[in-house]
């Protein structure tokens, strides 16, 4: 075979196989793309649905403020672990890809949630507060809401699952940096399950 003929063989044979692994790139580029966006959307239902938890709050403490007037420590503690929560949402929201973000907002909802729970055990020594159909409303909205926060944060944890077992996997590994995905994201972890669980408040007379 002439030297002309063997030097396009080969040229073609490396032109083929930089366009197989364009190919591979591109495709790795794109399933990292599509997981990261997964892990974004799931983010964003978990704020949607903490943001109408925050939301209902100051409902919640002007109904039961007139009633509990001698547990003004509990009421405060709720607006301020609430402010808390409200911050650590904001920062989130503004980088989930931030692991110290997440830890913070992970742990400003617990704080939410240990106060509300306080609050709702001290309701119980509080027969006309229980009456109170706005209360019983508001409770109601509160514990779909909490059960709605949970179904969003095991979404979220799946698809952050899911994102980092590819981006650790061989040969995505490889091209992750270069594609700008250079950390894993964080799960949204709580120390304990006081988010999915409903306030245990009886509202009978």
């Amino acid at each position: 075979m002439p030297l002309p003929t063997i030097a396009i063989v080969a040229f073609i044979v490396v032109l083929l196989i930089g366009l197989v692994l364009l190919l591979y790139g591109v495709g790795i580029f794109n399933r990292l793309v599509t997981l990261r966006n997964r892990v974004d959307n799931a983010f964003s239902q978990i704020e949607v649905q903490l943001k109408r938890r925050h939301d209902l709050i100051p409902n919640l403490v002007e109904t039961v403020k007139g009633y509990m007037k001698h547990e003004r420590e509990t009421l405060e503690a709720v607006i301020n672990a609430r402010k808390q929560a409200v911050g650590g949402l904001s920062n989130a929201a503004s980088d989930p890809s931030n692991p110290e973000a997440m830890a913070m907002l992970a742990g400003a909802e617990q704080g939410l949630s240990g106060a509300l729970g306080r609050l709702f055990a001290l309701a119980e020594a509080y027969p006309d507060l229980k009456a109170n159909q706005n209360m019983a409303q508001l409770t109601e909205e509160i514990t779909t809401t909490e059960n709605k926060i949970g179904f969003a944060r095991q979404a979220y944890n799946d698809s952050v699952t899911e994102y980092n077992t590819y981006r650790q996997t061989f040969p995505p590994m490889l091209f992750a940096n270069a594609f700008g995905h250079t950390r894993d994201r964080e799960l949204l972890q709580f120390e304990d399950e006081n988010l999915n669980e409903a306030p245990k408040v009886s509202f009978e007379k």
